[in-house]
């Protein structure tokens, strides 16, 4: 039997998932090409805005399986998620401690 090229393979992939994603959905989505659906809606500000959804097949890896890439991407993911949420409770607790030093120092000033 003949290899299937990657073209071929991707493709077919790609196909399958937007099959199984645009068969049951009430929206009317274009195909824009062999990679890619589009729709137009409107935003909360009553704007029309163009949305695209894409599907990347990522390519085979000798290191790792498909589902280690795809955990790996999922725990990078989740790091910069925490890392983030990290960061702004640092902010906001430095918002706060200054805003409580400038108002014990003022405190002092209307003493």
């Amino acid at each position: 039997m003949a290899k299937v090229t990657k073209a071929q393979v991707d493709k077919n992939l790609r196909d399958r998932v937007f099959d199984d994603i645009f068969d049951t959905t009430v929206l009317d989505y274009a195909r824009i090409n062999d990679r890619q659906y589009g729709i137009i809606l409107t935003d909360l500000n009553g704007v029309q805005r163009y949305i695209r959804i894409g599907a990347i097949v990522a390519e085979e890896r000798d290191d790792m399986t498909a589902e280690e890439l795809m955990q790996s991407e999922i725990d990078a993911y989740t790091a910069k998620q925490n890392d983030k949420a990290e960061k702004a409770k640092k902010k906001a607790d430095k918002i706060a401690k200054d805003k409580a030093k400038r108002e014990a120092e003022k405190e002092k000033v209307n003493e």
